[in-house]
């Protein structure tokens, strides 16, 4: 993870100078970084870097709203995902020193909200939809030559949403949602009846499916949409359910390259505080901690990934981003506030502005 001397570091006298002086305090005072991309009380969009203790370091305009962010230490640069079904991708500098770029998807694509770089930094990806086919595509950019699009994978499913790089650097794992969409009809969930959501494996280096997991199939209509990968690689996700509103199925569990996926047990009660709807996931920084968020039921859930069972349950109204700090985790929420849970120790805050699903502490 960058911390603050290695981000000085590589930050350089261009970016230090760059920053007006309270931004600099900001981030001379802070261990950690985290990016989430925002919408002001005056409906624009936007994207901060904040330092751990809350102090806004660095703000870029977004042309719409913004989702999930990746960023590279290697290739020095940070991406912003336009929400589905966006078209748009903001590449960044967060050390300032260069204007942002922007990058729109091609004809017959539209952007998932979600992507990560290759570990030396030279490759972005980004999960797509080819949504004449409403099939799922893993869109790949040469970073070292103005984030040309060379090429893409398919993603063995419909509607792919977040993907994340395995920790031996070499296999993707991503969730297939299972929902049909088309730019020309918004954000409709085309085929509720015959959705196939399912979490797979894939090599990076050629797009070879390595596994495919679904869930019993009584449970097709249980979107898998986010992830994190836990001490032990297990992956886990969350769910958007979209049948029945009287029903109630779990919704969080876990995947592993051993071809095992199953869900975890929540409390009743707990479970239907979550109304349908997990927006993240994330894991602590040993990786023994699962943090799952609601923004519909306003809940946050911290969970034991050894015993798979809940540790924590706390409130939060619209709470949805989640990052790892050194000993818990920040959440922030749709209402502009940020606050510390499972052990994280920070103050309660609120913004001027309002937080949108995804935080990411940067690394």
């Amino acid at each position: 993870m960058w911390q603050r001397r290695a981000f000085l570091k590589s930050a350089g006298a261009g970016f230090l100078a760059s920053l007006a002086p309270r931004q600099l305090l900001a981030l001379e005072a802070n261990d950690l970084v985290f990016a989430s991309s925002i919408q002001t009380f005056a409906g624009k969009y936007g994207a901060v870097l904040m330092g751990e203790r809350g102090g806004v370091i660095s703000m870029i305009d977004l042309p719409d709203r913004g989702h999930d962010i990746t960023i590279s230490r290697e290739a020095q640069r940070g991406v912003v995902f336009a929400r589905q079904p966006g078209t748009f991708a903001l590449v960044f500098d967060p050390f300032g020193n260069e204007a942002p770029q922007t990058l729109t998807s091609i004809e017959g694509r539209h952007f998932f909200g979600h992507g990560v770089f290759s570990p030396d930094g030279r490759l972005l990806y980004a999960t797509e939809s080819d949504f004449e086919a409403a099939q799922g595509v893993i869109g790949i950019y040469d970073a070292t030559d103005d984030y040309r699009r060379i090429g893409e994978f398919p993603t063995y499913g419909t509607g792919p949403h977040e993907m994340l790089l395995m920790p031996d650097g070499t296999t993707f794992v991503v969730a297939n949602g299972g929902i049909e969409t088309h730019p020309d009809y918004g954000r409709a969930e085309l085929n509720l009846d015959t959705m196939d959501p399912s979490v797979v494996f894939i090599d990076r280096r050629d797009g070879t499916l390595i596994g495919q997991l679904r869930l019993d199939t009584g449970l097709h209509q249980l979107s898998i949409r986010h992830m994190a990968v836990d001490a032990q690689n297990r992956v886990w996700f969350g769910c958007q359910y979209k049948g029945a509103p009287s029903d109630s199925p779990q919704l969080i569990g876990y995947a592993t390259m051993d071809g095992e996926i199953r869900l975890i047990e929540l409390p009743l009660d707990t479970l239907r505080d979550l109304r349908n709807y997990v927006g993240s996931v994330a894991a602590s920084a040993d990786g023994n901690t699962i943090a799952v968020s609601s923004p519909e039921g306003d809940l946050l859930i911290a969970i034991d990934a050894e015993n798979k069972r809940p540790v924590l349950v706390e409130t939060l109204r619209n709470g949805c981003g989640l990052a790892a700090d050194q000993s818990g985790f920040v959440a922030t929420s749709g209402k502009g506030e940020m606050i510390g849970i499972a052990g994280a120790e920070r103050s309660q805050q609120q913004f001027d502005f309002l937080f949108d699903n995804h935080m990411l502490r940067l690394g």
